[in-house]
């Protein structure tokens, strides 16, 4: 077998393994790595041969997680139409990596001390942007920071894709739970 084409293949099982790997935790976020390996169809040694350790792992995952965000954030034309609509088009597009962000958001090394990934800074800055948008627009409560309502945006799809996983929800409901609450939360209203 050619070099090149061993390291595609070790490419695939690498993204095999972590698809897998994803599936499993965002079900069952206690899976040991025999677990993972078993769901993945490959040895225990070999998962550890492509992640030293579950910290690596998820770390690693935590790296899928993010591109998927970001791509999300793309498909979701952020600067197109009003702020509300934006909103909206993120949560629908973020949907797929759901329950992936819901796993991520749970384990808390990732967000502590001076080893944080500076993707959660990118895709915090770009969201926060986006509901700045809307309070200069006056389409938002400026009385809410768009810090706390990215943070809000984080809970309510880690809460929506825990309730769909263990089946209190309708997956075809994700998106509208999210976006009313949301946006019923964060529109301006008019003063009486």
């Amino acid at each position: 077998m050619s070099h090149v084409r061993y390291l595609c293949l070790m490419a695939v099982d690498r993204e095999h393994v972590l698809r897998s790997a994803a599936a499993l935790l965002t079900r069952k976020s206690t899976a040991t790595m025999d677990e993972v390996a078993k769901a993945a169809g490959i040895s225990r040694a070999t998962l550890h041969r492509q992640f030293a350790g579950r910290d690596a792992l998820v770390r690693a995952l935590e790296s899928l997680g993010i591109a998927e965000c970001e791509a999300a954030l793309d498909a979701a034309r952020l600067d197109e139409g009003t702020a509300q609509e934006a909103v909206s088009r993120l949560v629908k597009e973020l949907e797929t990596a759901a329950g992936l962000l819901a796993f991520l958001y749970t384990e808390n090394q990732l967000f502590e001390g001076d080893g944080q990934n500076e993707g959660w800074a990118r895709l915090d800055a770009r969201i926060a942007a986006l509901f700045r948008r809307g309070q200069d627009s006056g389409e938002f409560r400026i009385d809410l920071t768009p810090a706390w309502l990215t943070e809000a945006l984080y809970g309510l799809m880690a809460s929506a894709a825990w309730a769909v996983a263990e089946g209190r929800v309708a997956a075809k409901d994700f998106h509208h739970m999210i976006a009313e609450l949301l946006l019923g939360g964060a529109l301006r209203r008019e003063e009486p």
